[in-house]
C-alpha cells in the first residue's frame, strides 16, 4: 500500500522564517549524519522518515559524505523518496553539502568550483533530484579564495540546481564576507548551519548578532552535544554510546564535571516535565534568530521523543538562570578549526 502523509501533519510543529527570506523550516528539522547508512535497515530507515513527515517534519538535511559509506545516506534516502515521497517534493526542503572529503585526489575536498559542482551533480544523482532547496559550503577552506566558492555556489542556484545558497561553520568575520560576495553576485545567502548546544555555545560570541544583521536563518546542528545531551550519559558512558567507539566524539572530552554537569540539566528538565534531550532542543530554539535545531534519530521513538521538545519551549528567566550555572563551554566543539579560519 502507498504511503499516505497524516493530514493534521502541518498542525504537530511551528515553523519558523530563515531570516529574512519567503522560506520557512519546521523548528526541529531532520538529519540524516548517522543513521542512515548502510548499517541501518532500510525499513528503520523509511519509518523514520514517514514518522518525520506525519509530525511536520519538512525539511531533510544530508551531506555528501553522510553514511557510512560515504554517499550512502543520498543513496537511501533517494530510495525512499523514489518510493514514498515523490509526489510530495514540493512540500519538501532537502539539503545537501559538499566540502570535507568525497573522493581520493586533489578534486574531491574542500571548496574549489571543481569540487562542489561536481560533487552537487553527484549528490543529486544518487538522490533522484533534479534540485535541492539548500546546497551548503560544508566548511571554510583556507587555500581556496572564497569568491571561488560563493561563486559555486551561485552557480547551483543560477543553474537551477538548488534553490538557496548556505553555508556552515564558518565565523561571524567569513560569514559576512560570504554573504557580501553571494549578494554582489545576486544570490542572497540564505543560511548558516553552525554546530551548538548547551556544551558549546561559540555562536553567542558574535555569529548571531552577525546573521541577525544580514538577515540570515541559522539551523543548529549537534544541538544534542553528539548525544552527550540525552539521559544515556547520566550514570557514565555506555558502551554502545558514540564516546565508546570511533566516532564523532572521544572519551577524552567526556569528565567527571561534564557529566555532573549533565546531571544537573537533567535535573533541571524533569522539573519542567521533559527528558534531558527535550529540554536541550527546547534551549536551542529559545533565541529567535534560531530558524531550525537538527536531529537525528535512530528509531520512530527516538524520533517522537525528540519532537515532543516543541511542546514546551517557553523558558521562565530563573530556568535559564538555572541553565545557565551548568551549561558552559566543554571543550566538544569538534569543528571549531573551520571557524576559526
Amino acid at each position: 500500500m502507498s504511503y499516505q502523509p497524516a493530514e493534521d501533519r502541518y498542525e504537530s510543529i511551528p515553523y519558523r522564517r530563515v531570516g529574512r527570506s519567503g522560506l520557512q523550516l519546521p523548528a526541529i528539522s531532520l538529519g540524516l549524519w548517522q543513521n542512515f547508512g548502510d548499517v541501518t535497515p532500510i525499513d528503520t530507515q523509511r519509518g523514520i522518515l514517514r514518522r518525520a513527515f506525519d509530525r511536520g517534519v519538512t525539511h531533510i538535511d544530508l551531506a555528501n559524505n553522510y553514511g557510512p559509506p560515504y554517499g550512502a545516506a543520498e543513496t537511501n534516502f533517494g530510495r525512499v523518496f523514489a518510493e514514498d515521497f515523490r509526489p510530495f517534493r514540493d512540500e519538501l526542503v532537502i539539503s545537501t553539502k559538499a566540502g570535507y572529503d568525497m573522493w581520493p585526489g586533489p578534486y574531491g575536498n574542500w571548496g574549489s568550483r571543481k569540487y562542489l559542482l561536481a560533487s552537487l551533480d553527484q549528490s543529486l544523482e544518487r538522490m533522484g533530484l533534479d534540485y535541492v532547496d539548500i546546497f551548503y559550503s560544508h566548511r571554510v577552506d583556507p587555500e581556496t579564495p572564497l569568491e571561488e566558492t560563493m561563486g559555486a555556489l551561485h552557480t547551483a542556484v543560477t543553474s537551477g540546481r538548488a534553490l538557496y545558497a548556505g553555508i556552515s561553520s564558518y565565523s561571524p568575520e567569513k560569514t559576512r564576507d560570504a554573504a557580501r560576495i553571494l549578494g554582489e553576485l545576486g544570490t542572497p545567502l540564505l543560511i548558516h548551519q553552525p554546530s551548538y548546544s548547551m556544551f558549546n555555545r561559540w555562536i553567542e560570541d558574535g555569529l548571531l548578532d552577525t546573521v541577525d544583521e544580514l538577515g540570515v536563518g541559522v539551523i543548529a546542528f549537534s544541538p544534542l552535544a553528539q548525544g552527550l545531551l540525552t539521559d544515556r550519559y547520566l550514570d557514565g558512558i555506555p558502551e554502545n554510546a558514540r564516546a565508546a567507539r570511533e566516532g564523532s566524539m572521544s572519551r577524552s572530552m567526556i569528565n567527571d564535571e561534564t557529566l555532573a554537569r549533565v546531571r544537573g540539566l537533567a535535573e533541571i528538565a524533569a522539573g519542567r516535565g521533559q527528558t534531558l534531550a527535550q529540554l536541550a532542543l527546547s534551549w536551542a530554539l529559545r533565541d529567535a534568530r534560531v530558524t531550525s535545531a537538527l536531529i537525528g534519530a535512530s528509531s520512530v521513538k527516538q524520533l517522537d521523543d525528540n519532537l515532543d521538545a516543541t511542546k514546551r519551549l517557553d523558558f521562565a528567566a530563573d530556568e535559564l538562570a538555572a541553565i545557565d550555572e551548568f551549561a558552559k563551554e566543554s571543550g566538544i566543539n569538534l569543528w571549531q578549526e573551520s571557524s576559526d579560519r
